[in-house]
Formats: C-alpha cells, sequence, structure tokens
C-alpha cells in the first residue's frame, strides 16, 4: 500500500492483463510482491518495479508483500535487507506481508523431494564448467549427464548427503531432468540446489544446500499466492521453466509471470554488480554517494521521492527496451521542489566588494519572499551594509559585448537592494582580481530605479559580516557515455574524473538552522540539500540536486 496521492499509472499491457484477469474471475484480489536480492543497494531502475507492483495493488484494491529473495549467502548481507526496507518507505510504499525466501527453504526441500521422487529430478557430479560444455548452444542440442539415469533411490540418498554437509562446494548439484534437447536452453536439465558452505545472513549454519534462484523463486510466488509476478524482460525466456516448477512441484496456487522491460537511463550504471565495483575500488565514498543512481544516493543527494515516482509513471511500462534520458528525471525533480524549496542567495566563488560610500557603521534589512510561487511561505530578512560579496564570475574587468554584468564603470542591481557602479578594481601581486570598489545610488533602494534609467544586470549578493560559511558539493554524471556499456568493466574507463567539485561559500545568515535534509533553490545556481551525513552542529554541506534550468521538454 503506498501513503502518496500521485495521479495514476497511464494504462498499460500488464493493467490491461490484471483488470481483465478480476473481470473474468480468475483473480478475486490480486497479490503483487517486490522481490529484491539482499546483495547491494536499490537503485533507480528498482523504483521502476515498486512503483509498478505497488501501484498496481493500490488501484486494483490489491496487496503487495516485500519479500528477499535471499538464497545466495555469499553475497547477501543485513545491511542491504535494512537499506532496502528504508528505501521501499522512503519512496512512499508499505508492504502488507514481509518475507524472506529462507523462511521457506524447509518447503522448498520438500518440494525437491517430491521432483526426485517423480524422477524429474537428480543428483549430478559435473563441475559448473562440464555442465556448462555439456548444455549445448542456440543451434546444438545439449548432451545428457551420465548420472541423469541414476535410480531415485541413489539420488534421494545423495541429496540427503548433501544436505548432512557430506560434499564439499561445487562436488555435486541437483538438476531438473526436463529436456537437454530443448530449443529454449533454460529447460536443459537447469541446476536447482548447489552446495555452499556459508553461513546465511537469516538462517545462520542450518543449512549448507541452498535452491537456485528459477527454483526457488516460482515457489515462494506459490506460497504467498502472488497473482501476477511482474518481472524485467530478461526473464521471458525462463517463464516455461517457472511455469514447469510451478506444475511439477504440485503448488496449489499458480501464479502468472508478465515481463516488461527494465530501465535504461543514459549516463547511469544499472547494474548492482558495477555499482558494487564504484563501491569497492573507491570511485565513490559508498552506496549512498550522491553521484550514485542508487535509491540512497539520490535521497542524500536530494532528490524527493515524489519526483521520482512521478518519473517511474511518466516513463511507463512496455515490453520494448529503451533508453531514457536522464534529464527527464531531472524535469520532475525541479517540478516538485519548484514548488517546495524555499529561495535564498548564496555565493559559491566569493569575491569581495566594499561600497564605498555606504556608511561604514550601517546596516539595514531587505524583506524577500521566501518562495514566489508559493505566498504560504512568507518572507525574511536580509541584512544588507558595507561589504559583500558577489560571484567572482558577475566580474569581468574586459567584458564581451552584451556582458551586463559588473565591470569598471558599468552599473548593476544587487538584487532586492541597490544599484551598484564598479569604480575600482584591486588586484594581488599576481594580477588576479581580489576586491572590488564600488558606490551605490541611495535613491534606487528595492532595486528600484530612481529616474527611469535602464539597469539591465542583476547579480546576486551576501552580506560578508553576517554570512555562513558553506561548504558546496557540485556534482556532474558519474559516467561519461551516453548508456552503460553491456558485459566488461570497461565502463570504469568512462568514469567522469570532474564528476565531484567542492567549493567554500558564503550564505545568508538565516541559512544557520537548515536542518539535515533541508532543500533550497540558491538563486541562478540551482536546488540544494543539506547532506545527511556530513553536515553537522558546526559544519553546513550543501548537495547541488539539480541546476535550475534545462532544454528539455517532456512529449505530450
Amino acid at each position: 500500500m503506498s501513503n502518496n496521492s500521485d495521479t495514476k499509472v497511464a494504462s498499460n499491457f500488464i493493467k490491461n492483463i490484471v483488470a481483465e484477469d478480476l473481470k473474468s474471475g480468475k483473480y478475486k484480489e490480486i497479490l503483487t510482491r517486490f522481490p529484491p536480492e539482499p546483495n547491494g543497494y536499490l537503485h533507480i531502475g528498482h523504483a521502476k518495479s515498486i512503483v509498478l507492483n505497488f501501484g498496481l495493488a493500490d488501484e486494483f484494491n490489491g496487496k503487495t508483500n516485500l519479500r528477499f529473495d535471499d538464497t545466495n549467502p555469499i553475497k547477501e548481507d543485513t545491511e542491504y535487507v535494512e537499506s532496502i526496507k528504508e528505501d521501499v518507505k522512503w519512496l512512499g510504499y508499505d508492504w502488507d506481508e514481509l518475507h524472506f525466501a529462507s523462511n521457506y527453504f524447509d518447503e522448498m526441500y520438500k518440494r525437491a523431494l517430491i521432483l526426485i521422487k517423480k524422477g524429474e529430478a537428480y543428483v549430478c557430479d559435473l563441475n559448473a564448467d562440464e555442465i556448462r560444455e555439456y548444455r549445448g548452444t542456440l543451434t546444438k542440442p545439449g548432451k545428457e549427464s551420465t548420472d541423469r539415469n541414476r535410480t531415485v533411490d541413489e539420488n534421494l540418498e545423495l541429496f540427503q548427503k548433501m544436505r548432512n554437509g557430506e560434499f564439499k562446494d561445487g562436488e555435486k548439484v541437483l538438476r531438473a531432468k526436463i529436456d537437454m534437447a530443448s530449443p529454449n536452453i533454460n529447460l536443459r536439465d537447469p541446476v536447482i540446489y548447489r552446495i555452499a558452505h556459508t553461513e546465511h545472513q537469516n538462517t545462520g549454519n542450518k543449512w549448507c544446500v541452498y535452491p537456485m534462484y528459477d527454483f526457488a523463486h516460482p515457489i515462494e510466488d506459490a506460497i504467498e499466492g502472488v497473482t501476477h509476478s511482474i518481472c524485467t524482460l530478461e526473464f521471458e525466456d525462463h517463464r516455461p521453466l517457472y511455469d514447469w516448477v510451478v506444475r511439477e512441484c504440485e503448488m496449489e496456487n499458480v501464479p502468472k509471470q508478465i515481463e516488461f522491460a527494465r530501465l535504461n537511463i543514459t549516463n547511469t550504471v544499472m547494474s548492482k554488480r558495477k555499482l558494487k565495483k564504484l563501491v569497492d575500488e573507491k570511485f565513490v565514498d559508498g552506496w549512498d554517494d550522491p553521484r550514485m543512481p542508487t535509491i540512497a544516493g539520490l535521497r542524500r543527494r536530494g532528490f524527493t521521492a515524489a519526483s521520482i515516482r512521478n518519473f517511474c509513471k511518466a516513463i511507463g511500462v512496455a515490453k520494448a527496451s529503451s533508453i531514457v534520458d536522464s534529464q527527464m528525471l531531472d524535469y520532475f525533480l525541479r517540478d516538485d521542489l519548484e514548488k517546495k524549496a524555499p529561495r535564498t542567495m548564496a555565493v559559491l566563488r566569493p569575491l569581495k566588494v566594499i561600497i564605498t560610500n555606504y556608511p561604514e557603521e550601517k546596516t539595514e534589512t531587505f524583506k524577500v519572499e521566501n518562495n514566489p510561487d508559493d505566498p504560504s511561505a512568507g518572507t525574511r530578512e536580509v541584512p544588507f551594509s558595507r561589504e559583500l560579496y558577489i560571484e567572482q564570475e558577475d566580474f569581468m574587468e574586459n567584458p564581451p559585448k552584451k556582458y551586463y554584468r559588473l565591470f569598471p564603470g558599468n552599473e548593476v542591481r544587487l538584487k532586492g537592494a541597490y544599484f551598484v557602479k564598479c569604480s575600482d578594481v584591486i588586484k594581488d601581486a599576481n594580477g588576479n582580481v581580489v576586491e572590488l570598489h564600488c558606490t551605490y545610488d541611495p535613491a534606487s533602494r528595492g532595486g528600484n530605479s530612481p529616474d527611469g534609467r535602464k539597469v539591465r544586470g542583476t547579480i546576486h549578493w551576501v552580506n560578508a559580516s553576517t554570512a555562513i560559511k558553506a561548504e558546496v558539493r557540485l556534482y556532474e554524471p558519474l559516467i561519461l557515455d551516453e548508456s552503460e556499456e553491456q558485459g566488461s568493466d570497461s565502463f570504469l574507463d568512462n568514469v567522469n574524473p570532474n564528476s565531484l567539485e567542492i567549493l567554500n561559500g558564503f550564505l545568508e545568515p538565516e541559512m544557520k538552522n537548515a536542518q539535515p535534509g533541508e532543500k533550497f533553490q540558491f538563486f541562478r545556481h540551482g536546488y540544494f540539500n543539506v547532506d545527511p551525513k556530513l553536515a553537522g552542529e558546526d559544519k553546513l554541506v550543501f548537495n547541488r540536486i539539480v541546476s535550475l534550468k534545462s532544454s528539455f521538454k517532456i512529449k505530450k
């Protein structure tokens, strides 16, 4: 169930299937599930599955389970379990029941015995390489293992010995006996149990044999009474095996597997294995690094749950694979933040300005709207005095044509304050500009022209004596190529060495009270989030979530 009020997902082929199954009476109530393996953090691709599964249940008054497919103890960890729970809840959803595949290990073992007794499973001594060799190719049928004709009693005895820990890892496996000549390679006697003398994060050392995903998953769905088992397109060829397991293991409930195209986004890695490599090889500072496409990373950077949900709903559900422009996600992020984020002024690359004709002891304030798009957000008082900070890029000593910001002799508007004119440029011994001297027009208070003269440039500023220091982190895409390269680890060659820039800037004094996770629009710079991991009582750290503008448009 969800606790958000977003618009419903547009009609798609999965919704049509569910609606027809309910209309025909095949199912009285739908039950979907989100079944992640706890071997890494969830990423934006998982968000699409979460929104789809929970959204279908919400729309058709059904239920959704969260189930951890923890059948591979070598790669799994409780850290990932807890992170996944947090991510699902943060996205705005709550599961009806929480399950672990490992809670069904006893039942799966019984179902494997059923297959053996029916002569539909056998213990095989071939190693992984030999099994792969015997499997054949898309154009060449497989070769049967010499162990395929073992008797039922022999298979039962060997499987029990596997269960008792009498064999080493990889020494024996249990395989389904289906068809080594099947045009579908997944049906060529797939392995359904392997030996792993490894402690399990949920069951400890109770087991040393573990079911393979293709055997475990359909049994889990059937046990829970899942009606529609929705998975990504790479499992389409596995569906005959899914149905075979449900049927031959004599499961009472018969789920329907439906496949849809996974989410692919430009400049984004969508593989947990590759994301783990980025973490392990220190390209990022963890799974929640704000450059990562993980839910934890997006949350820390400052993405809103609503923007991710709306993005997932807008891209839709289809059978055909496609690549979505990453700017589309940014579009929904800006749309959400524009309505909610308070405005403030921040100078990220400061240049000191002294207004030489402004009284030295004087300080005044200007009333500024917190959010022009939300009148209920109120106003704040911004202090102003003789010494200010402006952005370095808002001054050029020798500007090109149509440069309307500060340069010697030019007048600009300080946002909400006064007109100022550059009168002198102060440089250090190396010729670098370190300070500007300006004069102001007292009659232009509020930034209004007293005599109708035109001032084309408006720049932002921060009062120097009351400014708050802050670390500001600017992010660019972590991956430089347009889409994730499949297969090899050469994607590491495309990691952007300039994906993070750290600046030390100045903010309005009210920002000293900013809390971790709060979001603001820095005038002219973009939207920023107080980093919940790095910010502390004596330090403010802001992550740029997204810039202010983009040429990207949503197609109607």
